[in-house]
């Protein structure tokens, strides 16, 4: 998964961006100096670029791939916030064992209602 502060550039970017590496005649690094953007990010498009065209892929299919790689992103993203919203709602459930949100009632074994104060008598509620 990646870092929270991770920079989103849109495939027209990275298109633009693939095309000056290749135009120019630069080195990966002195483009993305320039364009201020990770050496590592642009040469990770421009090796992606280079085995679709290896592939023969179109420029439609190097699109579609890039927004299944967006989309899943998009879903490890979900997924990861989705996991820490159950750990946090599994932590609240084991803390409040036992207790009721009812004022002056109190949960016996988990369950309301409990026993009656005066009768003895399990399970009938309180008036």
């Amino acid at each position: 998964m990646g870092s929270k502060y991770t920079k989103r550039y849109s495939a027209e970017y990275r298109r633009d961006a693939i095309e000056l590496v290749r135009s120019s005649g630069r080195t990966v690094t002195g483009v993305a100096r320039e364009l201020g953007i990770s050496s590592e990010s642009l040469r990770g498009w421009v090796k992606k670029a280079r085995a679709a065209q290896d592939a023969g892929s179109t420029p439609a299919s190097v699109r579609a791939a890039d927004d299944r790689d967006e989309e899943l992103k998009r879903l490890r993203k979900l997924t990861a916030e989705q996991a820490k919203t159950i750990e946090i709602l599994e932590k609240a459930t084991v803390r409040s064992m036992g207790r009721c949100n009812i004022p002056g009632s109190t949960v016996a074994g988990g369950v309301a209602g409990g026993e009656d104060r005066t009768s003895g008598v399990v399970g009938r509620a309180e008036a």
